[in-house]
Formats: structure tokens, C-alpha cells, sequence
């Protein structure tokens, strides 16, 4: 397997500051009580939730490969009709500081490195639901490091009442007014706050594909790693949250460079979160549920694809070409769902769909207009394993008229283009087992099952497997 060599500098800086963080921290993690025993341990390195800063790590490698399959045609972004296999890499470094520590009003400074090696299959392209989100969507970009996250958490406690709350990357203290708002500020990624799932939103311990982890219909801003400017502000109370987010917006569909005139291009999104059982006195009363409600506002320097068609179609054009035909300040919007609910201590499922208006291009994230996406995941605590899992999800997604028949005609989006199109929806079948091996080692299979990808009912089925490496620093 070959690994760039500018990655493995990223992980040895990480191994470093990381070996660090332990001897400096060895009298805390002897004091802290019920310290977990070497197997259950999670990270190569043991992290207190004592100390005013974080210093954390992982790499994530990614080794996919499918066979041959049926292809009469394809096009500058078609899925490959013939075997190949891929590896892909991801290395990040988290680092954050506590700056005040008042827990009512705490305020985290938040820094992060990352760096994106490898390719995935056919350049990441012919898949609306591509089945690796590590991989980037330019590769040309290459795999030198650069800054993913630097941003500010500010914490405004409403109340002396505290709540335990989790030591994440993104926000450092372990408790947390019951009643408060948050405060995101700097260069984030949105799927960091929104459309957040526990069963399906993390490519390096659960499942891989972009519309499984991911809602496909949420056209959210980013840069095509991913990033973007902005603030999320939240609000949290005992049983629920509410969020608003607003950050910049690409200026051309999965660029790199960001428009900074919020004035003409921002995208907006609004997120309500209720946590309370869904399946009320059907299951114990403890088995957890939550169900969120997501909104989004897209403007942007988008095109319209019936304006492409029309004029494809008139002569005025030798192809459909949206981008040809884009104007500033297009409106894109969307709603979207994402439900999660516990059935016994160790099954789990889980609930997404999402919808857009489908006439504007798609710009930010995949080409999907509808998608409803169902699974769960099942701990193996049931066979002596509590840190393994097993996970079950199928996801189909659509593309509205207008979308279909600019992919018909010959039209290319950032992520699809066969050169015709014989309409069908995209259906994709995903499964894994992740297997803790060592502390922060994992090891995971993976295997999905797409049928008419890129929506073409000419070429496929695909059977795309995968094997997959996680190490948590």
C-alpha cells in the first residue's frame, strides 16, 4: 500500500506531540478514577479531561477496489466500467485551549491540521452517493498539509445548573450549563454541528458513503475539502437545541476559493433538535432518541439546468453547460430530517431524508435532489466485544426532471456526466464490521452494493469493497 510521504510527517508530528501530552499528563491519569484497563482504551495515548488544553491525532486509510461491471458508455465523469482499486489517506492533528475557564462562560480556541492523500475510484466521480466522504473531491490539490479548523468556542451559561458534557475536539469542557448558547466562530466544517448523527456521520468508524454519513440533499457550504468561514450559534436547553448557522459559499460548483461578499453568496441553515424517545412506552424508558429537523438557504453564482437544456437545444450551446448559464445571488434551498433511536442497550437505527428544489445546480456537496437513507448498527458488546460494531444501512437517492434531463442531453455536473442517461434511482446497500484491535487501532470491512449509479439504469450493478485502517492518537 503506498502512503505520501508528506502525510506521514503530519502522523510522526502527531506521535510526537501526542507522547507528549502522555508523560506531561502521567500523575492526572493516575489520580482519575475508574481509568479504563489498556483493552478497553480507545486512543493510543490516554487524554485527561483535566488539563487546559487538547492534543489529539488519526489517520484514517482507506484501501477500495470494485471488478468489471456492465457499461455500454461512459462519460468524462462515469464511474469506470473496469476494475480498479484505490487508496486514500487522511491524516488530522486537533489542538485546542481552554482560554477562560469560568464554567458558566468557558471560551475554547480550536486549531487544526490535516492532510489529504491517495485517490478514490474513478477520481471520486459517477457516484452521487460516492462511497468514500475521506476522499477529496480535486486531487489535484495533492496531499500537503493545511489548516482545516481554527475557530473560537465561547460558551453563554444561562443558568448554575451544570450538565456532563463530552471532551470533543471542538469543544474542551467536560461540563456545561443546562441552559446556554454556544458560539462557533472561524473555518469549520457544517456537518461538525448540523445533521449530526451517532449512527451515521463518521467515515472512520462506521459507514463510508457520502449520502449514508452525510444528508445528499443538504447542498451545505463548503469548500471542495470540505471547510468553510462562518459562525454556528446555538442554543441549548434540557431536552432540546436550536441552531443557526450562516458561512461562505464557493465562487464556481466545488471550487476551492471561497466568495467572500456575504452580502451576494452565504449559505444559511437552521437546525431544530428535540431529544426524547420516538417510540415512546414501546421500549424501556431509558433508550435514547432524538430527532432533528434541518433547513437551508443557498445563494450563490448558481445556474439554472433548464436554462442549460433550452439552449443546448435552441443551438446556442454545442452541450449543455450550467455553469455557462449561472447568475449571482441563485437561490438553492432545502429541508431535511435525521431521527435516531435506541431499541435495546446495544441496536441502534436511524433515519435520514432530505429534499431540495433540484432546479439550480447542485454546487457544494453531491448531486441529489431526494434521498431517504435507513440503518442501524449493533454493538458487540453482545459477544465480548464492546468496542466493535456492526452496521446495516441502505440509502436511494433521486434527481429531479430538469437535473435529469441536462445529464440526458450530455450536460456534466462536478460529479456526474455519462453522456446520456437512462433514468433510474441510485440505490446503494452499505455494510461494515469494525473490529477494535489495540487501543486506538481499528480495522473495519466494508461492502457496498450500488445499483444504477450515477441514477443510469444502462450501467451497473457495482459491487465496491473496502478495507479500512483508524488509528485515534
Amino acid at each position: 500500500m503506498y502512503l505520501l510521504p508528506i502525510p506521514k510527517k503530519l502522523l510522526c508530528l502527531g506521535l510526537l506531540l501526542s507522547s507528549f501530552t502522555a508523560f506531561s499528563q502521567q500523575r492526572d491519569t493516575a489520580s482519575l478514577p475508574d481509568a479504563p484497563e489498556a483493552s478497553d482504551a480507545t486512543t493510543i495515548f490516554p487524554h485527561s479531561d483535566k488539563t487546559p488544553y487538547y492534543i489529539a491525532g488519526q489517520a484514517n486509510i482507506i484501501f477500495q477496489a470494485h471488478g468489471p461491471f456492465h457499461s455500454p458508455y461512459d462519460g468524462i465523469n462515469s464511474l469506470q466500467g473496469r476494475g480498479e482499486y484505490k487508496t486514500s489517506l487522511v491524516g488530522t492533528l486537533f489542538l485546542g485551549l481552554q482560554l477562560h475557564h469560568n464554567r458558566r462562560y468557558a471560551t475554547d480556541a480550536i486549531v487544526d491540521f490535516e492532510s489529504a492523500g491517495g485517490r478514490g475510484v474513478s477520481q471520486a466521480l459517477g457516484l452521487a452517493g460516492f462511497t468514500n466522504l475521506d476522499v477529496v473531491r480535486n486531487p489535484n490539490l495533492g496531499s500537503k498539509p493545511y489548516l482545516a479548523r481554527v475557530q473560537i468556542h465561547q460558551v453563554i451559561g444561562l443558568t448554575n445548573k451544570l450538565v456532563e458534557s463530552d471532551r470533543t475536539p471542538y469543544s474542551l469542557a467536560t461540563e456545561l450549563p443546562e441552559r446556554r448558547f454556544e458560539l462557533h466562530l472561524g473555518k469549520m466544517s457544517l456537518p461538525d454541528y448540523l445533521d449530526v448523527n451517532s449512527i451515521g456521520s463518521d467515515s472512520h468508524l462506521q459507514f463510508l458513503n457520502w449520502t449514508v454519513d452525510n444528508n445528499g440533499a443538504w447542498d451545505y457550504a463548503a469548500d471542495t475539502r470540505g471547510y468553510t468561514f462562518g459562525g454556528v450559534l446555538e442554543y441549548h436547553d434540557r431536552a432540546w437545541s436550536a441552531r443557526y448557522a450562516i458561512a461562505a459559499m464557493p465562487t464556481v460548483a466545488n471550487g476551492i476559493d471561497l466568495d467572500w461578499a456575504f452580502s451576494r453568496a452565504n449559505g444559511q441553515n437552521f437546525e431544530f433538535e428535540l431529544r426524547k424517545s420516538l417510540l415512546g412506552h414501546l421500549v424501556s424508558s431509558d433508550r435514547k432518541g432524538t430527532v432533528r429537523v434541518l433547513s437551508f438557504v443557498n445563494h450563490a453564482h448558481m445556474g439554472l439546468y433548464r436554462d442549460a437544456v433550452n439552449a443546448y437545444l435552441s443551438g446556442k450551446d454545442a452541450k449543455p453547460d450550467v455553469a455557462a448559464h449561472a447568475k449571482l445571488s441563485s437561490v438553492k434551498y432545502g429541508f431535511g430530517l435525521n431521527a435516531e433511536q435506541e431499541i435495546t442497550r446495544d441496536l441502534r437505527t436511524f433515519l435520514r431524508v432530505g429534499w431540495n428544489e433540484g432546479q439550480h445546480e447542485s454546487y457544494a456537496y453531491t448531486e441529489v435532489d431526494q434521498t431517504v437513507a435507513f440503518g442501524g448498527d449493533f454493538s458487540g458488546r453482545a459477544f465480548s466485544r464492546p468496542n466493535d460494531k456492526i452496521g446495516v444501512a441502505f440509502v436511494s437517492n433521486a434527481i429531479k426532471r430538469d437535473h435529469q434531463n441536462y445529464l440526458k442531453y450530455g450536460g456534466s455536473g462536478f460529479i456526474l456526466g455519462d453522456g446520456n442517461l437512462n433514468y433510474a434511482r441510485e440505490d446503494i446497500l452499505e455494510s461494515y464490521y469494525n473490529l477494535h484491535a489495540w487501543r486506538g487501532v481499528f480495522y473495519a470491512l466494508n461492502v457496498q452494493f450500488i445499483d444504477h449509479p450515477g441514477y443510469n439504469k444502462d450501467r451497473g450493478p457495482v459491487l465496491v469493497e473496502a478495507v479500512r485502517m483508524h488509528v485515534d492518537f
